[in-house]
């Protein structure tokens, strides 16, 4: 059995393109997944440094496997400003096209304030709208497991699916959050793996002051069985590496990346692969 495609979110691996790009080489990898370069979101790059970073990846041979935008995410909130996200979509449209890449990452929208009802009632308006603009800017959104209204819940992700009722929305699975999130990513999965499209890979376990994020394998996320369940279903996308062993973009502080950690991370992932595969 041939391998899937891995990647990895950059950013977790340095903060620099230089950093990012040297650490997929060492891994011998082909493909990467871009959230920030030098603390900036690809939307909120100049065009001169988005630029750059497109001739370099393509430079290095490298395929960007998704964006991963800030639309819906911890940062934000339902009653935020939904213009700042549409703007995002609009922008990252070309830029997708110029990376090779359809896929940005979402989520729905953390609560502020609002009954739970009001709450679902404007998370599915807005990626209903969402997922329409995507689809005239030739995007496919990709739902996280994260922060938001369908975020932790499976019934919410796939009534969101539903909603939506578009080829321009699918599913992102992150190994890793139902550690965070206090759920079974495994039993998650096994309800939605059919629409599952990208999947983050990293592993963790309870801590004294939240998760402790560990390399794929040495956690309770059953990353193994993870795999297995998604080669069983077919999975085909990508599996890209987000360790979170020094970069937690959503805590205090944050942290910084470490090219350390995230090869270390990303031989784990293939041990794993290559144990399942024996």
């Amino acid at each position: 059995m041939s391998l899937p495609v891995l990647a990895g979110i950059g950013d977790e691996a340095g903060p620099e393109l230089a950093d990012q790009v040297a650490a997929i080489a060492a891994l011998e990898w082909d493909a990467i997944e871009l959230r920030t370069v030098g603390g900036t979101a690809i939307a909120d790059l100049d065009d001169r440094a988005f630029d750059l970073v497109a001739a370099t990846l393509a430079e290095r041979g490298l395929h960007t496997v998704c964006v991963d935008s800030r639309i819906g995410d911890w940062s934000s909130t339902i009653t935020g400003d939904f213009g700042r996200d549409l703007e995002e979509l609009r922008t990252l449209g070309p830029r997708c096209a110029a990376l090779g890449t359809r896929y940005v990452r979402i989520m729905s929208y953390p609560n502020g304030g609002l009954a739970d009802a009001e709450w679902e009632r404007r998370v599915l308006r807005r990626v209903r709208e969402l997922a329409a603009r995507a689809e005239q800017h030739g995007l496919v959104l990709l739902h996280e497991n994260c922060a938001g209204w369908a975020g932790a819940n499976a019934k919410h992700a796939l009534d969101l699916l539903a909603e939506a009722d578009s080829p321009a929305l699918r599913l992102l699975f992150d190994t890793g959050n139902g550690v965070a999130y206090g759920y079974s990513g495994l039993a998650m999965l096994t309800e939605l793996v059919e629409h599952v499209a990208h999947v983050h890979i990293k592993d963790g376990a309870d801590g004294l002051f939240g998760p402790a994020w560990t390399i794929p394998g040495q956690g309770d996320a059953q990353v193994a069985a993870c795999l297995e369940l998604l080669a069983a279903n077919g999975y085909q996308g990508a599996l890209s590496i987000e360790p979170h062993l020094n970069l937690v973009p959503h805590s205090d502080g944050g942290g910084t990346g470490s090219a350390d950690g995230f090869i270390a991370a990303g031989l784990a992932l293939e041990s794993l692969l290559f144990d399942a595969d024996r």
